[in-house]
């Protein structure tokens, strides 16, 4: 995740719901090159977000830190 600045997401095994442990992220439906713009999500106050591209449901958990889970739904550029 030390690629980026704001931790970046993906939905490429199609899960229903990822779990992430940050309320800012970007959100990038799959990944290149059939990843879609890469949008700012912001949860503020509540404790879960759609993406309003892909309709992928994050759902905060601060358990995870800057991570997600499933574990391969994080996006980093070496991987």
């Amino acid at each position: 995740m030390a690629d980026h600045a704001i931790p970046h997401f993906h939905n490429d095994p199609g899960v229903p719901v990822i779990k992430v442990g940050v309320k800012e992220f970007m959100c990038m439906g799959a990944t290149p090159p059939q990843d879609h713009p890469h949008i700012f999500i912001d949860m503020g106050s509540e404790g879960e977000a759609i993406c309003s591209y892909c309709s992928t449901r994050f759902v905060y958990d601060p358990a995870l830190g800057a991570h997600a889970e499933p574990a391969v739904c994080e996006w980093s550029q070496t991987a």
